[in-house]
């Protein structure tokens, strides 16, 4: 486990924050002094790698022993990814993975790090979770987009095959996934990321047949079309999709979060710089919700 001299150049390839670094460095000593924190680590690693590859296994890490003190909890997941990192290289390699995508994919770690420094105003995870389904090889970044190996649900199942496709639940889909910090989400973008997905999963996954691809998010809520002009780039994302459902029970917290940095933000404080800004926050000081929709298309 690459945890004391290769632990910073091992970072900086996940692009962990460079003010990140000293401090992750110290506390992996602790590590390879406290016999107990290390046989919990290694065995973290090996629930993270199980079965790896498989698609919907969510291995949950063990608790620290309490004590271990709050540095250390926040941080755990990170360490448990870098031991986990040679055996999920060696699935990549295995799969003919080209090394940039697998390369740009495991750097989303770095990525949640810089969403946890802007929302909590410290390093960390914010949803440490997440990070299971890059270092088990479930899903990639594929220019602008992330694409997830999933497996079509009920309801979109039943629409899709409405439409005239032979599909059933549980059949292979891919989940489409819009990260941060990665530019605007242009028509473009959009077009050069499905064109990848569509050559890549056929090239490395040739038996998982994927005809559909569905998006469950915020940014597919319809009622962005009374806030936004037609040019905007999540409207043209949206016509990309077809709907399916939204959920019943509103999701305010999802553009909070991601367009403003905290989902805990009061709505009276959100700031209105951006047409983005004073359209989510607007409809939520007029009273409205914010719902995650779903959709698909045919890939």
């Amino acid at each position: 486990m690459p945890l004391l001299d290769d632990l910073p150049e091992t970072l900086l390839d996940l692009a962990v924050p460079h003010e990140d670094i000293n401090e992750l460095t110290a506390l992996a000593a602790r590590f390879t002094a406290d016999p107990q924190l290390g046989e919990l680590l290694e065995r973290s690693a090996r629930l993270l790698v199980q079965d790896l590859g498989t698609v919907g296994i969510r291995p949950e890490l063990p608790a620290l022993p309490e004590g271990s003190g709050a540095d250390l909890e926040r941080w755990f997941p990170v360490y448990a990814a870098v031991a986990a990192l040679p055996y999920t290289r060696a699935y990549h390699r295995e799969r003919g993975i080209p090394e940039d995508i697998a390369r740009r994919t495991l750097a989303d770690l770095g990525r949640h790090i810089a969403l946890h420094h802007r929302r909590r105003g410290s390093g960390g995870l914010a949803a440490p979770g997440w990070l299971r389904l890059h270092f088990r090889g479930e899903i990639y970044q594929l220019g602008r987009l992330q694409f997830q190996r999933a497996r079509l649900g009920e309801r979109t199942s039943l629409a899709v095959r409405e439409a005239g496709l032979d599909v059933r639940p549980g059949d292979p889909c891919l989940h489409l996934h819009i990260p941060d910090y990665r530019g605007p989400l242009t028509p473009e973008a959009c077009a050069d990321s499905i064109a990848r997905a569509r050559t890549f999963f056929a090239r490395h996954f040739p038996e998982e047949p994927y005809r559909v691809a569905s998006c469950h998010s915020w940014l597919l809520d319809e009622q962005l079309r009374d806030h936004l002009p037609e040019s905007s780039n999540i409207l043209r994302f949206q016509s990309l999709f077809r709907t399916v459902y939204r959920d019943d029970e509103p999701a305010d917290g999802e553009p909070v979060g991601f367009v403003f940095g905290d989902p805990e933000l009061p709505v009276d404080r959100l700031p209105q710089r951006t047409g983005l800004e004073r359209a989510v926050a607007r409809h939520l000081l007029d009273g409205g919700h914010w719902y995650v929709g779903h959709g698909w298309f045919e890939l």
